[in-house]
């Protein structure tokens, strides 16, 4: 009657900063997959899941709707365009993210980040620039354009009338 059940807070950052061995297969259950460490990946990567890299990938990187999650073995030298990433390793590229950007305690980032959101740590490492816009929620088709001087004056007159 008393006892009040403890409700888990999920949050998009590992509890450490780095994932342990079960935080890792859990989310590898969850269509993630997998660069190892002694893996070299050089060119364009893109794919429709989430990714785990403990290895080195230099290039491009395009996972637009998933979560790219660099290990503190990880080392990219890229450009990146996904929807959430974090970052544990090395990572030198510019990032565009359409959700958030995390710098844990053990990651570094050299490069630009153009993001909605961000989280840097205490005793991460980042050296570049920021550039953070609000994502519209309505679709730029849907959105009214700029009257023109003319037509402002046309509608103000019709008013009068």
């Amino acid at each position: 009657m008393w006892k009040k059940e403890k409700q888990e807070v999920k949050s998009p950052v590992f509890s450490t900063g780095v994932p342990s061995r079960e935080e890792l297969k859990k989310t590898t259950e969850e269509k993630m997959a997998y660069i190892g460490k002694t893996v070299v990946i050089k060119g364009e990567l893109s794919g429709k899941e989430d990714l785990y890299i403990e290895g080195t990938v230099e290039g491009k990187i395009l996972l637009k709707d998933n979560t790219l999650i660099v290990g503190p073995e990880g080392k990219v030298i890229a450009e990146i365009h996904v929807k959430r990433i974090t970052i544990n390793g090395n990572v030198n590229g510019n990032i565009n993210a359409s959700e958030i950007v995390i710098i844990n305690k053990t990651g570094s980032l050299q490069g630009d980040i153009f993001s909605p959101r961000i989280s840097i740590a205490d005793g991460a490492h980042f050296k570049g620039s920021v550039k953070m816009e609000k994502i519209a929620s309505t679709p730029s088709f849907q959105r009214e354009k700029p009257l023109e001087k003319e037509e402002k004056e046309k509608k103000i007159e019709t008013k009068k009338i």
